[in-house]
């Protein structure tokens, strides 16, 4: 299933932030986990580009014109057989989110600095539908970053 999330990077007070979104228990997948904001491709959107951008104004209220797109990244292939392509934007700061409460429960701003330290960097095994994986882990606070939104944000790290 074809979908795409932008990797939104904010700057304040002369520090980088990277935004997340903690997604409802009320939404049909990945329920209560921490993303980037973004969805499924519809028939009505042109590209995967105006999936994103549309997905970030249906979640967060971020209109187009205040994001800066400035590349894409590797597609990743979920477990859940979804296919992402991953946007990489800047929104200025301040701005003023609105916050689809059906769909996202928070807004996560966690300092680009934090994944730039390898002690914040786990690798774990799990096992999911009978199989052992290899999941990426960041842990911010009590905040837990896994999953395909971890693969992506790795997966940007390397390359920069």
């Amino acid at each position: 299933v074809p979908a795409a999330v932008l990797i939104p990077l904010l700057k304040k007070n002369r520090e980088y932030f990277i935004l997340f979104t903690k997604r409802t228990e009320f939404v049909e997948h990945h329920k209560g986990q921490i993303s980037f904001p973004g969805g499924i491709k519809e028939q009505t959107d042109k590209n995967l580009k105006t999936t994103v951008l549309r997905e970030a104004f249906e979640e967060i209220g971020l209109l187009e014109k205040d994001i800066n797109i400035v590349g894409e990244l590797d597609d990743i292939e979920t477990v859940t057989r979804f296919k992402v392509a991953p946007f990489v934007g800047f929104i200025s700061y301040p701005y003023k989110f609105k916050i689809n409460k059906n769909e996202i429960e928070e807004l996560i701003e966690i300092p680009f600095s934090f994944f730039l330290k390898k002690e914040n960097f786990k690798k774990e095994e799990w096992i999911h539908e009978g199989k052992r994986r290899k999941v990426y882990v960041y842990q911010y606070n009590y905040y837990r970053i896994w999953g395909a939104t971890a693969r992506i944000l790795k997966n940007f790290l390397d390359l920069l």
